[in-house]
């Protein structure tokens, strides 16, 4: 049974990503929709930074379950049946995000924490017969236990919930880093972390096409909404703009290359871990809060220019760029000239905010975006040995 629930590797092939790969993240579009609108609704440093935590958690489920369908097969009906019921959670999880530092916070907890010790422990059970893979997650559902105390307390302690989830989360992305490492069992080597690498980018970039999927129904729902004047339009325009060029600069000749330095590397694990799972964040990160901000500029384009509205617009096209940044360099070990321009004009941007009107802002944001993705196109450096056709 074991051997029938992990992927067969054929050389030379990629795993495939499977339909019901692709139907389990549709429960996802529902969560980054609610973290969208949790950032618009809310206002204060305190509401960013709890929607901060809740993205970082639903990234975190979505993340390892990526992991996990790169060594099961999803086509075997037990997997796709474990699938089924983390679709189950996740859509618990994401339906609860509105009130999660409210009413609905043990219910968000409840449904993290099975997501995540549930998911592990049938890993511990489905890779039985394979040694490796069986202590990694043994060690990694310890590691799970110990983060569910935090959640559940956190629910449960009132006026103390963002510190007992803020050290649940720690908890969780440091256990990964560490190697899950365990009193009596040490810790788990990278090089022991069989990965997929063109399946793990594929994922990924269905990842973000969700995302990006997500604020190109913001902006149209917005317009739709409004009243069609020409600022309305050019607004519309500019964020649609925004948002191609960011597919443009994610889907560039790099995503190719990297899932191909991956497969070649001496230790795909670690690059997979640093590129995939933590250099993503803020590449998901700054998808939702653009789109929070395309929503506000398209509400008043020539309006007042609120502080609150200036730090979406600029933020999320920032971590956008500041994440592929890290990613190119998890990768291929370079600094990306055309990103680090990209982050230079935006802070020009910043600088000129108090004199310019929410359209004009948007257009700033998106002619960084813009000026990214032309370098990335038509500036080719030499291929190297890290990544032949990388652009910068």
């Amino acid at each position: 049974m074991t051997r029938q629930m992990l992927r067969e590797r054929v050389q030379g092939h990629h795993a495939r990503v499977t339909t019901v790969e692709l139907f389990f993240d549709l429960v996802f579009v529902f969560a980054v929709t609610q973290l969208s609108h949790a950032l618009l609704e809310q206002h204060g440093l305190a509401a960013v930074l709890e929607t901060l935590l809740l993205l970082l958690a639903v990234w975190w489920a979505w993340i390892y379950t990526t992991w996990v369908t790169n060594w099961l097969d999803p086509d075997n009906p037990v997997v796709r049946s474990a699938l089924f019921v983390l679709m189950a959670l996740g859509l618990l999880l994401s339906s609860s995000i509105p009130e999660a530092f409210g009413e609905r916070a043990l219910i968000f907890a409840l449904a993290f924490t099975a997501t995540q010790v549930g998911r592990t422990l049938f890993m511990v059970w489905a890779v039985r017969s394979d040694d490796s893979l069986r202590r990694n997650f043994v060690r990694m559902a310890i590691w799970k236990s110990l983060s569910a105390v935090f959640w559940l307390s956190g629910a449960l302690a009132g006026g103390w919930q963002a510190a007992f989830w803020s050290a649940a989360l720690a908890i969780e992305y440091a256990s990964a880093a560490l190697g899950f490492w365990t009193p009596g069992m040490g810790r788990t080597s990278t090089d022991e972390w069989t990965v997929e690498g063109a399946h793990m980018a594929e994922r990924c970039g269905l990842f973000i096409i969700i995302c990006l999927g997500e604020s190109i129904l913001m902006t149209g729902a917005t317009f739709a909404g409004g009243h069609w004047t020409p600022a309305d339009a050019a607004a519309f325009l500019i964020a649609l703009l925004g948002s191609v060029a960011m597919w443009w600069i994610y889907f560039n000749a790099a995503a190719e290359a990297a899932s191909e330095a991956i497969a070649s590397s001496r230790d795909p694990g670690a690059i997979a871990r640093l590129a995939y799972t933590y250099a993503h964040i803020p590449i998901v990160a700054g998808i939702i809060v653009a789109a929070a901000g395309d929503e506000l500029a398209l509400a008043h384009p020539l309006g007042e220019l609120e502080p609150r509205a200036a730090w979406l617009i600029l933020g999320g096209p920032a971590l956008f760029l500041a994440g592929g940044l890290w990613f190119k360099h998890a990768v291929f070990r370079v600094i990306s000239p055309s990103r680090v321009t990209g982050l230079a004009l935006l802070g020009a941007a910043a600088v000129a905010t108090p004199h310019l009107t929410p359209i004009a802002l948007l257009g700033a944001a998106t002619t960084a975006l813009g000026v990214t993705a032309a370098w990335e196109t038509f500036v080719r450096r030499s291929p190297g040995p890290a990544a032949e056709g990388v652009g910068g």
